[in-house]
């Protein structure tokens, strides 16, 4: 008998408007968020943890991980966001140390983030506010030592480096949706922070090459959704295995997923990748990825 694959879904922003039919403010289709979760678990995905990028967003998160007894989160700020604070820095951080509190009382935060540095993005906030706020949310981790969510493009060592400063500051964390190269992997493997994987990890032969080198008792798996989705047009995907009919939001169809909007039911495409890449069967990659993301955020 085939041993039960279990998946956690490290991140996924089920805040997003798309989850509920809305597109760029315009309702496309019905509000289908209880069936994308329903193929979610029908698809060994067993939790998944809402990602917040903002103070607003994270409260969102929150509320929702309390509607649904799979789903936890995240509470941080973005670095494309951090120019929020800026009104009022003192009050805003407050605001995320009261909200880590509360959610921690049942559970349902589960760690600090999503913030870190982009600089693909300079347009939403100049890389010192990133810095500045980068480095005043470790406080929310040394504080509820919680483990970090963090983001990171395209920022060359000054990533490496704030994590480096403030290694004393977390017990554990993941950089999600990596991007980078393998030399920038083993750097922040040898801070003892985990890879997370997505569809945006394993786009280009490059990427494969990257996500071959990364031990898979280092790795944690996630979809971004809606974004990150892994498509025709990637070298990822003739390791595919499991496809889903989908539909235009314009002929969506209740039940089946909707055409360009990724969501937590493909991360058994995200392992069936990594599986590929390393030679492993799914169920053993599934089981040492699980075991540590369980331990890291559930434990």
């Amino acid at each position: 008998m085939a041993r039960p694959v279990r998946l956690i879904d490290i991140g996924a922003n089920l805040v997003d408007p798309m989850f509920v039919g809305l597109y760029r403010g315009k309702q496309k289709h019905a509000n289908d968020f209880e069936h994308m979760l329903t193929r979610a678990f029908a698809n060994h995905v067993e939790k998944i943890i809402v990602t917040g990028g903002s103070l607003s967003e994270s409260k969102e998160a929150l509320a929702l991980a309390r509607e649904h007894d799979n789903l936890h989160c995240t509470v941080g700020v973005h670095p494309t966001r951090c120019n929020e604070f800026l009104d009022d820095p003192e009050t805003y951080m407050q605001g995320l140390h009261d909200l880590i509190r509360d959610g921690k009382t049942d559970g349902k935060v589960v760690a600090v983030g999503e913030f870190g540095l982009d600089y693909d993005r300079l347009e939403f906030c100049d890389v010192a506010t990133q810095k500045e706020y980068f480095a005043r949310q470790f406080e929310l981790a040394r504080v509820s030592k919680l483990p970090l969510f963090l983001h990171n493009r395209n920022t060359g060592e000054d990533f490496y480096d704030m994590i480096s400063r403030h290694r004393d500051a977390f017990r554990e964390g993941v950089v999600h949706s990596f991007t980078g190269t393998a030399e920038e992997a083993k750097k922040l493997l040898d801070l003892g922070l985990f890879i997370g994987i997505n569809g945006c990890s394993l786009k280009t032969e490059e990427n494969l090459a990257v996500v071959k080198s990364i031990p898979v008792d280092r790795m944690m798996l996630e979809t971004d959704a809606p974004w990150c989705d892994i498509r025709p047009t990637h070298a990822s995907f003739p390791f595919v295995k499991t496809l889903f009919d989908a539909k235009k939001p314009e002929k969506f169809q209740a039940g089946v997923p909707v055409k360009g909007r990724n969501e937590p039911c493909t991360m058994i495409q995200v392992l069936e990748v990594v599986s590929a890449l390393h030679g492993m069967d799914a169920a053993d990659v599934a089981e040492t990825v699980y075991a540590n993301t369980h331990r890291v955020f559930f434990g």
